[in-house]
């Protein structure tokens, strides 16, 4: 999809996501507890995972509706999806999966959901990860149909008992997007600890199979990003705090110059006034960060994010799945068409994890307020 230099949506300035703050939890407006302020912080644990939930569930599942728009068009050139674009679910094409099917990008994420409902181990994570290739976990009709090969790597070397945050590729050819692809769920986990530690689990978890520090800042600035518009910023001005914030950790880490280099057209702050033909669509990890930012910032639902993301063409399923977690925080759960998510394979399954892993966030007290 083309789109003029100035396309960004004329309320961008102004958008936030459809949650209010009450102290520090976000409810969803339509569904806003008139609690009276004598109500005691933290609520009680049936309060909390509802309003959990307001978070999570749009982010999960925005980010698999998103993958599902968008394995059927995988490695389509954006030229033929400009003859016969995707305008909404449709199923089989690339590689022959009924509609609603997510990728490993989907699959890993649920992973890291299901690891992190007891807690942060990265251990756990990584073998939630390798029961997904060889036993077949969270896969969305019993099989692996989709992997990168960097991914494949890494996990063959976790099955073989490396350490986990040493077992992701390091080179500079390892930064594909396979790590920023499923790691949205650490957002709920981290959000309230400080920099620091965001920053070194954020690390950790995209280790496992991206080691490179590019890799790692991608992972970092899409998760200060989204943990900004969690805390009810408008798109616009988390945009600019977080390059403020991803500016000094540059600084402080005194990268090679090549590293800052990657970042650049992000980090002059005007990503949105770039036209469609400048967002590129690939599996490279900088070009799918750049790709889910302008989607986002240059969009006015759910709807026309990921479409517009997948249309981008090439790597369809990821660049769907990436925008898709960041619009489903920015626009909402209601911002998500219904028939969509009722297509997604497992779906009752995955709202039953969503379900417990906001409990188990709920119950951490951290992440509750």
């Amino acid at each position: 999809m083309h789109c003029s230099r100035k396309a960004v949506c004329k309320n961008a300035a102004s958008l936030r996501p459809p949650y209010v703050a009450v102290k520090a939890l976000l409810f969803s407006c339509s569904e806003q507890p008139k609690y009276p302020d004598s109500v005691p912080f933290p609520l009680p644990i049936h309060l909390l995972i509802p309003l959990m939930k307001n978070t999570v569930r749009p982010a999960i599942l925005g980010l698999l509706v998103g993958d599902a728009l968008g394995v059927p068009a995988e490695f389509k050139s954006r030229e033929t999806l400009k003859r016969q674009p995707v305008t909404g679910m449709t199923g089989f094409g690339t590689h022959n999966q009924p509609p609603g099917t997510w990728s490993d990008d989907g699959s890993l994420t649920l992973c890291l959901v299901d690891a992190l409902c007891e807690g942060y181990d990265l251990g756990r994570i990584a073998r939630s990860f390798t029961d997904w290739f060889y036993e077949k976990k969270w896969t969305p009709h019993g099989e692996v149909f989709d992997i990168g090969n960097t991914t494949l790597e890494a996990i063959s070397r976790l099955k073989g008992g490396v350490q986990p945050d040493l077992a992701g590729g390091n080179d500079e050819q390892s930064n594909g997007n396979g790590s920023l692809m499923r790691i949205l769920p650490l957002l709920f986990y981290i959000r309230d600890k400080p920099e620091a530690e965001r920053f070194e689990r954020t690390r950790q978890v995209s280790a496992l199979t991206h080691a490179h520090i590019r890799s790692v800042l991608a992972c970092f600035y899409y998760l200060e990003y989204a943990r900004l518009i969690l805390a009810g910023e408008n798109i616009l001005e988390a945009y600019a705090a977080t390059n403020r914030l991803v500016q000094r950790r540059f600084a402080a880490m005194a990268l090679a110059p090549g590293e800052v280099a990657a970042f650049d057209r992000i980090l002059k702050g005007d990503i949105h006034t770039l036209a469609g033909h400048e967002i590129i669509g690939s599996g490279y990890v900088i070009h799918s960060l750049e790709a889910s930012l302008w989607c986002v910032m240059t969009s006015s639902s759910y709807p026309e994010a990921v479409l517009k993301a997948v249309n981008l063409g090439e790597d369809t399923d990821t660049t769907g799945a990436i925008t898709g977690g960041l619009a489903g925080l920015v626009f909402g759960m209601e911002s998500i068409p219904e028939q969509w998510i009722s297509q997604i394979a497992r779906i009752n399954e995955i709202e039953k994890l969503i379900h417990v892993f906001a409990a188990s966030l709920s119950q951490n007290g951290d992440n509750a307020e």
